[in-house]
């Protein structure tokens, strides 16, 4: 085999294994360096550049066994015997997406413990499970979005050969898998790609760090290659794009990237017969990402829709600081309903300026990832407490039929089902001492600048973080989280049963909202069906229309914060099983 590396700012390049002598790689076109050498699976080796004598990893290791600082090791992914030749993929319109992290998802935290919960996630209508990022990164565990080898899987949740098992399970039971995959920037701690050639570009920085340079063209074919790497060797089903506002381009180039991006992935899904989606974490709130390419947009598959996160928070918690405030108007949740964007070119007082471009009516709502929970907006928090640390059963029941009914793709996070009262806060596992005093530091003084009470702020690299981000199991069967969960359940089967909760068009949306004693009334249209909403203090009594018949009623539909889901007796599919009472 030949091995090559991307190197262009060093003067010599020699592979080095152990025990055996170096090997000098030669130097090629545009930067890059090759040697004919037999590496063998298992096989560790790394590179010196210059006349050093530090070895550092390679920047497209699909292994790293000893950490982001040690050796690279050889990984075929030839080697495993799929079982998935029968999968045909799964395409996100009429999905539901569950997000988790692989650490904190199970006791283990590994991916062979998280395929034993297949079945629990599609009991709760999942058909998407999506991976917050598992590449390799410095430390023992990370929320994942440190990583600095983005070939690689971390070694402590089972390596490439443990997320090969994971996606062929996940397949076997009828699930999707998509990746979450950074590549607008990279970690603190283990980058030493800059060592090696360009690969961030001066004098333009993210919130995170300095931006990837996507003026380069071999840093952009790093970017394309590892995306093709999920999925073609790791049969992986889809990509969410992290924050993709922070890709920052000198228009040189003669597409974006994110439009290279979704022409690749189009192309391969093609070749492979399965849909392959990517979403775009997308903080614009810019129709461009999921346009089709040929009217100039991107051509993605989907984008998130915070705005829909932040009216839904804003109804069911009241809490109105910092970027909440926009959506204390009463037509936040009715205006997110219909149209998607809150922000579609007016003023964003958090941001002090317009905000947004309208989105095209004709868009499919399918297109817009809508949540009440994810992993930002929970463990960005400074105590990274969920909605069930702060409302009662009745709120996060209205929480679960608006997550389940909406007319986006509805995406969960891990333990929403059942109300976990575990928190999800930051955590890093930085190993030196003055990273990790210094990310604790800047965490608190970020959260003191808002307001808060900063002695709410956990260590990061406290140990105990991490622990007490992990969901406890035990509460699933117990009340009131049973109850929830029971809940989720029959939202899944009635978003299987009735076409209404899947149908994509704008005209079989409408919403309305008028204020009531201590709160709001909502009245959300999904074709023939109605979800009516009360946040209020009191009983809403709403009558029913000729030939309606309720779906679906929470326990406390005479009282505040009840929720009905009603519709004529002629969207009940023949054969279906009968309303839910």
């Amino acid at each position: 085999m030949s091995i090559e590396v991307w190197a262009p700012r060093a003067a010599r390049v020699r592979l080095r294994r152990p025990g055996r002598a170096d090997i000098d790689l030669t130097a090629a076109d545009a930067g890059w360096w090759r040697a004919a050498v037999v590496l063998g699976p298992g096989d560790e080796y790394g590179f010196v550049l210059g006349e050093g004598d530090r070895v550092l990893p390679d920047p497209r290791s699909r292994r790293q066994p000893h950490g982001v600082h040690a050796l690279s090791a050889v990984d075929d992914p030839a080697a495993f015997a799929w079982t998935d030749s029968d999968w045909h993929g799964r395409q996100l319109a009429g999905g539901v997406i569950y997000e988790l992290h692989i650490g904190t998802f199970t006791p283990e935290g590994t991916l062979d413990a998280a395929t034993a919960k297949f079945d629990h996630l599609r009991d709760i209508g999942v058909t998407h499970v999506e991976l917050l990022p598992v590449n390799g990164f410095s430390g023992t565990h990370n929320w994942g979005y440190d990583g600095v080898l983005w070939y690689t899987v971390h070694e402590a949740y089972g390596g490439p050969e443990a997320y090969r098992r994971f996606v062929d399970a996940a397949h076997r039971a009828g699930i999707a898998v998509i990746q979450d995959v950074v590549y607008n920037h990279f970690g603190p701690s283990g980058n030493h790609l800059p060592e090696f050639g360009p690969y961030l570009r001066d004098g333009h920085d993210t919130t995170w760090g300095a931006s990837v340079n996507l003026d380069e063209r071999a840093v952009r074919d790093y970017i394309l290659d590892n995306a093709r790497m999920w999925l073609v060797d790791f049969h992986v089903d889809g990509l969410r794009l992290d924050a993709v506002h922070a890709l920052h381009e000198s228009g040189d180039s003669p597409a974006h990237i994110l439009r290279e991006l979704g022409e690749a992935a189009d192309a391969l899904s093609a070749h492979v017969g399965r849909p392959l989606s990517l979403i775009a974490e997308s903080d614009l709130n810019d129709p461009v990402m999921i346009l089709p390419r040929e009217s100039g947009g991107y051509g993605l598959a989907a984008q998130w829709l915070d705005d829909w996160h932040h009216a839904v928070h804003v109804a069911v918690t009241g809490e109105t600081d910092g970027y909440y405030a926009d959506f204390a108007a009463l037509q936040a949740v009715p205006k997110t309903w219909t149209g998607g964007f809150f922000h579609d070119g007016t003023v964003s007082t958090f941001r002090g300026r317009a905000h947004g471009i309208p989105l095209p009516p004709d868009v499919p709502s399918w297109r817009l990832v809508t949540f009440a929970q994810d992993h930002d907006q929970i463990g960005n928090r400074a105590a990274g407490d969920r909605l069930s640390a702060t409302l009662s059963s009745r709120r996060l029941a209205v929480a679960a039929v608006l997550t389940m009914t909406t007319p986006g793709t509805p995406m969960l996070f891990m333990g929403e089902e059942w109300g976990a009262s575990t928190p999800w806060q930051f955590f890093t596992s930085h190993p030196e001492p003055e990273l990790a005093a210094a990310t604790s530091a800047g965490r608190k003084a970020e959260f003191a600048a808002m307001g808060w009470d900063e002695s709410l702020v956990p260590d990061p690299n406290d140990p105990a973080t991490f622990i007490r981000s992990k969901l406890d199991w035990t509460e699933v069967g117990a009340r009131p989280h049973a109850d929830l969960l029971d809940l989720y359940r029959r939202l899944a089967h009635l978003r299987r049963a009735h076409p209404d909760l899947t149908d994509p068009r704008a005209e079989s949306r409408g919403a309305s909202a008028a204020e009531a004693p201590g709160g709001q009334v909502y009245e959300l249209q999904r074709g023939g069906a109605r979800v009516l909403v009360n946040l209020s203090e009191e009983p809403w009594r709403v009558p029913l229309r000729e030939g309606e018949t309720v779906w679906l009623a929470t326990d406390t539909v005479d009282s505040a914060s009840g929720v009905l889901v009603i519709a004529p007796d002629a969207a009940v599919i023949a054969g279906a099983p009968r309303p839910l009472p």
